[in-house]
């Protein structure tokens, strides 16, 4: 059997990975970067520039912590190379773990030439491969509107900024989700005036408004400027700076402006009619449960499946398309539960939630019960100096199995993977209070929770 897949983004590469393992000959071709566009060029980069953000306010409060008050200062230069340091050792370390499955490497851009057929445009000519398994993990690009003339220079995609020629004196941001909301923690960190454009009344529009207002007064409080109620409509150069004009007449002005609006699927240059395969109106590719398009030995994943944009989701989707590959049809496996992927928000204090949001079950007209718990309450969110946040469980009141969560706080992104766990394990809330958990910890606060 022959494997092909196009695209070495976290699906493609643990995808191909995996069948390598279960004994299948897989080709992998990718055009840019072993690792995924998206995760080497965003994920990774955008929290590498977090972590130092990070490191100057910690040292900034380091008051707090019975030390003299210490202002770093950001040396750009050698924030661009560590960048560079960290997703070079990722690239390799991932094309060392490919190549010694014996997965072979093509770069280059790749598409369909019929069901079975493949061709890869290399720097050599062209390459056709016939696959009996073929997976389309091509991901996504930032998305560009008609009103925003990105160069580059003074109006950016998030591409552009890890890290910007220069360091924005003042940074106009256009969206208010989760990647909008980490540019702003990230360069106000830095040193940067930020001016966030909302269109509705809260930032992060989708997750829980307990959760947003930490996060909006943490905002305020660094002197971050939200502009809501205000759709950006167009941006344009004044001299050495921006503006920004918005729907109802207001302008916000710069010496930046990035857009953080979403993203595009990667798949006009496919071919995907040439096989038959079904792609929706905004470009993306509908997969099963199996992540199998219309064309049954055709799989699709990651960003391009139209499924949740996220690295982890995307590497499980891999994991399963290499079972289903090599056995799924003769052994059952369980399916990806997309309601229960863990997510997280790498702002200051970080976010992440996963499972039954309570604001959905409320709108269900569901039964639960939430408990909620201030890490001030929590005496190692006091031995760091940072208090600010909470840890809230949703259950099921009959049954006391844990439904969801939502943890607002340092290190909240590591934290809720217990609450993942019980999700996806079906525990029941007495689990993690009876789970004798280390003292003095932030997960003491979950166990607080769980009561």
């Amino acid at each position: 059997m022959h494997f092909v897949v196009l695209g070495g983004g976290p699906a493609g590469t643990q995808a191909a990975m995996d069948a390598a393992r279960l004994g299948v000959e897989v080709t992998l071709v990718e055009r840019d970067v072993i690792g995924g566009a998206t995760d080497m060029w965003d994920c990774i980069p955008s929290k590498a520039m977090i972590a130092t953000g990070g490191a100057m306010s910690f040292l900034d409060r380091s008051d707090g912590m019975g030390l003299a008050p210490v202002r770093p200062h950001l040396d750009l230069e050698r924030l661009r190379q560590r960048i560079g340091s960290i997703t070079s050792r990722l690239g390799r370390a991932t094309e060392t773990i490919l190549t010694s499955q014996d997965v072979r490497l093509l770069r280059g851009e790749g598409r369909l030439a019929g069901p079975h057929t493949v061709v890869a445009e290399t720097a050599d000519g062209p390459v056709e491969l016939e696959g009996d398994a073929i997976l389309l993990s091509t991901g996504s690009r930032p998305r560009v509107p008609d009103w925003a003339p990105v160069d580059g220079d003074r109006v950016l995609v998030t591409r552009d900024a890890y890290p910007p020629k220069e360091l924005p004196r003042h940074l106009v941001v256009i969206g208010s989700g989760v990647t909008g909301v980490e540019f702003v923690h990230m360069f106000s960190s830095l040193g940067s005036e930020v001016t966030l454009v909302v269109s509705r009344q809260q930032v992060l529009p989708s997750k829980d408004p307990e959760v947003a207002a930490v996060l909006e007064e943490n905002f305020l409080r660094r002197g971050v400027k939200l502009m809501k109620g205000a759709r950006a409509v167009a941006v344009e150069r004044t001299g050495d700076g921006v503006a920004v004009r918005c729907d109802d007449g207001r302008a916000a002005t710069g010496s930046h402006a990035l857009l953080a609006i979403g993203s595009l699927p990667n798949s006009e240059s496919l071919a995907l009619h040439t096989a038959g395969v079904v792609v929706d109106a905004h470009g993306y590719v509908p997969v099963n449960h199996h992540c199998q398009t219309n064309v049954p030995h055709i799989y699709a994943a990651g960003d391009l499946s139209g499924k949740l944009p996220l690295s982890s989701v995307a590497s499980m989707q891999g994991r399963k398309i290499a079972e289903h590959v090599v056995v799924g049809h003769t052994v059952a496996h369980r399916h990806l539960n997309y309601d229960k992927a863990a997510s997280a928000i790498f702002t200051e204090p970080e976010i992440a939630d996963v499972g039954l949001a309570e604001a959905d079950a409320f709108a269900e007209g569901r039964k639960i019960r939430v408990t909620k718990v201030p890490f001030a309450a929590t005496a190692k969110a006091l031995i760091n100096d940072d208090a600010r946040g909470f840890v809230k469980i949703v259950s099921d009141p009959a049954t006391g199995v844990v439904l969801g969560g939502s943890i607002v706080g340092q290190h909240a992104a590591e934290l809720i993977s217990v609450i993942a766990l019980a999700v996806t394990a079906g525990l029941r809330v007495q689990d993690i209070v009876e789970s004798m958990l280390v003292h003095p910890t932030l997960s003491e606060a979950l166990a607080d929770a769980a009561e």
